[in-house]
């Protein structure tokens, strides 16, 4: 005989379904000495950039046949820059079971997420003489709202718009710094440093009423005051845009006429 007991809930827990929000860092070489000084000169500016975010390791752009990545060094070092390794990807079985070995858990079903890339989706299936067909739209992803800040940033002020584009009603005073994941707008004089695109967007861009900035950057292409801005945008109303993607692009001013 089958006796069936009554399902109590528990008391003291649930389990539910829960997504989180990493951080990517896509390894393209097991050179750690390089990889910490490239990163301390990308963040020099920005040590706080980063806030225990959780972190996938990707190591799927690294030769296929390497079998050895440090990855206690590259935890301590990644830890060092208030990040949270927790999980890697994409690696041969020998790096895999190594980042296992250093306390990381396998994740490979963790995806890049690309700001505001269209998604296509199967909406309906229609069913015309006897032919099943299916229809299908381009559905914008969604992104948080900016962020909007209306009071003038001082030297030593920093926001960041995380995940998010950035809208500044006031001025950004030199020593200020302005970061967003998204696209930054600046309706006033920017004489701070602008920083958009800080995770890797390539299309994020920088628009000011008046440019005058001390350090403009995007997904990590930047310029700074020791070349000074070309007349023709020098305290203009200004978009600056990178062309050429971050290996070998550049940033380009173009003056708006408003």
């Amino acid at each position: 005989m089958l006796v069936a007991t009554a399902a109590h809930a528990p008391a003291t827990f649930e389990i539910k379904s829960a997504n989180l929000p990493l951080v990517a860092l896509r390894l393209l070489s097991n050179d750690l000495v390089q990889l910490s000084a490239e990163w301390a000169q990308r963040f020099a500016d920005t040590p706080d950039f980063f806030d225990q975010d959780p972190l996938v390791i990707d190591l799927s752009p690294l030769p296929a046949d390497l079998t050895h990545v440090n990855f206690t060094a590259l935890i301590t070092l990644l830890r060092q820059h208030r990040l949270a390794p927790i999980a890697v990807k994409g690696g041969n079985p020998v790096l895999m079971a190594h980042a296992l070995a250093a306390g990381l858990v396998a994740a490979p079903d963790a995806v890049h997420l690309h700001t505001a890339t269209p998604q296509v989706e199967t909406v309906v299936r229609e069913v015309i003489h006897e032919v099943v067909r299916e229809v299908v739209r381009e559905v914008p992803a969604i992104t948080p709202s900016a962020m909007v800040i209306d009071k003038p940033l001082r030297s030593g002020q920093q926001v960041y718009a995380k995940g998010r584009d950035l809208v500044v009603l006031s001025m950004v005073n030199p020593g200020a710094e302005v970061i967003a994941d998204g696209h930054i707008h600046v309706y006033a004089p920017l004489r701070g440093k602008a920083i958009a695109g800080a995770r890797g967007n390539t299309e994020a861009r920088i628009f000011s009423l008046c440019l005058e900035a001390e350090l403009l950057s995007i997904a990590g292409v930047y310029r700074t005051s020791d070349i000074a801005l070309p007349a023709d945008v020098y305290g203009k109303t200004t978009q600056v845009r990178l062309e050429g993607g971050t290996a070998n692009g550049k940033l380009v001013m173009d003056a708006l006429k408003v």
